[in-house]
């Protein structure tokens, strides 16, 4: 049991990074690790030994956003909007080529970046992306490819041009 326990605590960076990415929201996404941590080890029973926690608790991850994104929220502000902002010593120019990418990966469909940002960000193969979003190994490869196509022509300036036709 020590094993696994230590095993669910070596993921929450990932998860942590993974849900900040997927959300751009501190608070949310920290909320969103803290929930799949407590439902991976109410669960840790159906975890197979020997097969990827990780991509199990992506998996649980996936599907608790999921479940919050279907489900009404109530509206919230922000308590600390007075905090001051720490004074980075990173170029100007490296902040609003961050926030582009930003903005770019959030105007991107929710399911075209999770699959981005699971192989790009978390590096799981395509087989674990599908296993673990549950579909089929040619759609996580078909919605990969128009995500980075996107992201491109966004990060380029260019208008985004599908390549699929329009049947009547």
């Amino acid at each position: 049991m020590q094993d696994e326990r230590d095993r669910l605590i070596a993921c929450i960076p990932r998860l942590r990074r993974y849900a900040r990415a997927l959300l751009g929201d501190r608070t949310g996404a920290d909320d969103l690790v803290q929930d799949t941590m407590e439902r991976g080890w109410k669960k840790l029973s159906t975890w197979q030994r020997g097969s990827d926690m990780r991509a199990w608790l992506f998996g649980i991850m996936h599907n608790l956003h999921v479940d919050q994104v279907r489900k009404p929220s109530l509206p919230t502000e922000e308590l600390d909007d007075d905090t001051p902002v720490p004074v980075s010593h990173h170029a100007v120019s490296d902040g609003l080529e961050m926030r582009d990418l930003d903005t770019a990966l959030r105007s991107l469909p929710p399911e075209q970046r999770e699959i981005l940002l699971l192989v790009a960000l978390e590096e799981m193969s395509y087989e674990e992306v599908a296993a673990t979003l549950g579909l089929p190994l040619g759609t996580v490869m078909s919605r990969l490819s128009r995500a980075r196509q996107k992201l491109r022509a966004q990060m380029e300036g260019r208008a985004v041009v599908s390549l699929l036709k329009v049947v009547k």
